[in-house]
């Protein structure tokens, strides 16, 4: 279909996997990522285990990414990652995620400041966002989706902008098997491009890669590729599974 922007399927693996599987289950991703040429494609594993996976993905057309970093380059912030650290491991570091936000109290503010400390030192964020679902019963999804895209982007550039990666996850459909429509999802990824088009240009609007994500599945994949606004996926659970995680792959790539 001739997509403009390059889709980018990310797998965020959690707590989940212990080193030795960590290698053993990036193997098998690039095995089945082998030959899908225009998509880009990253595993996200635990800290412990970037490393073996940046080896194991070496030479591959899989990147890798973290799940989170502290904003601070260094100092007294016992048990945090900083982004220097992450320089030689990764490319792509998820943060803001519903997980972040809810279970460890992380703001919008926090969130700013993990994105411009990213992009300062290199890195690519993947900026999450996405409501919960009493905001979605009662009509608060753009609401809260523009909050936490204007106050996350505070201070970034817009050829920054441009750069990065958005993420909609809405909150209640990520681990639930409740994913939301294509055609929804679609909607409020356009009106989060709209936003950046106010906040950055046109430019930069349209060359921002906006996933998302949620309950994907190799079910839902072609539904959601097939959309034009859905610039890939920030895949949970199914790309733990790496027939499941190529099945998600080979929807975008076939959908590019």
């Amino acid at each position: 279909m001739g997509r403009e922007r390059v889709p980018v399927v990310a797998g965020n693996w959690k707590m989940h996997t212990t080193i030795a599987e960590a290698r053993a289950l990036a193997a098998a991703v690039v095995e089945r990522a082998r030959g899908l040429e225009g998509i880009e494609v990253v595993v996200c594993p635990p800290f412990v285990s970037l490393d073996a996976v940046r080896q194991v993905t070496a030479g591959s057309n899989v990147q890798v990414g973290a799940q989170n970093m502290f904003h601070q380059p260094r100092g007294p912030y016992t048990g945090e990652i900083s982004p220097p650290m992450l320089v030689p491991l990764c490319r792509y570091v998820i943060l803001g995620h519903s997980e972040r936000r809810t279970h460890f109290g992380e703001t919008d503010e926090l969130v700013n400041l993990k994105v411009r400390a990213a992009v300062a030192h290199g890195l690519i964020p993947i900026l999450c966002v996405g409501e919960n679902l009493a905001e979605n019963e009662s009509g608060q999804t753009e609401a809260v989706v523009e909050r936490q895209v204007r106050l996350g982007l505070q201070g970034v550039t817009p050829e920054q902008i441009g750069a990065l990666v958005i993420a909609y996850e809405p909150v209640w459909a990520i681990g639930t098997g409740r994913p939301a429509t294509p055609e929804g999802a679609n909607r409020v990824i356009g009106f989060i491009r709209r936003i950046i088009a106010g906040l950055a240009g046109d430019a930069a609007a349209a060359a921002v890669r906006i996933q998302y994500g949620g309950s994907v599945t190799p079910q839902n994949a072609p539904d959601l590729a097939a959309q034009p606004e859905i610039d890939g996926a920030l895949v949970g659970g199914a790309s733990l599974k790496a027939e499941d995680f190529g099945s998600i792959l080979r929807a975008w790539y076939t959908s590019s």
